[in-house]
């Protein structure tokens, strides 16, 4: 008896240390297969270089715009073209009085910063700007500047037009009534940095 006590006595003394290094090891892979687990979580929520470029503001110098252009080549922000167009005292005045054909001349729609709720939707009367994004199936509109008679419109006063299924939108981005677009062009935040240069996704309330 007295022998088998001490064979038993003995197993212990040399399990013990295995049972902990058993324990430690399977903990320690469990730990590891914990990270592995979590390590694509957290990855899907920290965005990507591209991710974060591609929300990044950008910056447009127009001191090479003259009156009665649209800004080229084109910008983009947020994959999407921004229309940036001079307009001349004349433009002005028409914004102000042909306002019968449109659907929404107030910006009653929720489609611009507080300080572009105007007449020309735009923080200086003479600079519009716009994301070039229809608003029926988001093609892209092009620029007619000109006051001059074109094939979908013998009294044209210049404006925006998308050839892909006919809306047309002033020289402010409001849309005309009787056409596929439900409503004017948006116009993203901005704010200027100087006279000439435009700062895209940036302005009081957004930093």
């Amino acid at each position: 008896m007295a022998i088998e006590t001490g064979i038993a006595t003995s197993s212990k003394e040399v399990n013990k240390p295995r049972r902990h290094f058993l324990i430690g090891a399977t903990s320690l892979v469990g730990s590891f297969g914990m990270i592995g687990a979590t390590a694509p979580f957290v990855a899907a929520w920290t965005p990507s270089a591209q991710a974060r470029a591609f929300a990044a503001p950008i910056r447009i110098n127009i001191s090479k715009l003259k009156p009665g252009e649209l800004l080229g080549p084109v910008q983009a922000w947020r994959g999407m073209p921004v229309f940036v167009v001079y307009r001349t005292a004349e433009v002005l005045q028409r914004l102000e009085t042909d306002v019968a054909e449109l659907r929404d001349p107030g910006s009653e729609r929720e489609q611009q910063p507080t300080y572009a709720k105007n007449i020309w939707r735009s923080r200086r009367p003479e600079i519009g700007v716009y994301l070039g994004v229809c608003t029926h199936l988001s093609c892209a509109p092009k620029y007619f500047g000109a006051v001059e008679p074109l094939e979908w419109d013998a009294n044209w006063k210049g404006g925006f037009y998308c050839m892909c299924h006919g809306s047309q939108y002033d020289l402010a981005g409001r849309v005309r009534k009787g056409v596929p677009a439900p409503a004017n062009l948006e116009v993203p935040p901005y704010s200027f940095e100087g006279d000439d240069v435009i700062v895209i996704g940036v302005d009081e309330h957004h930093a």
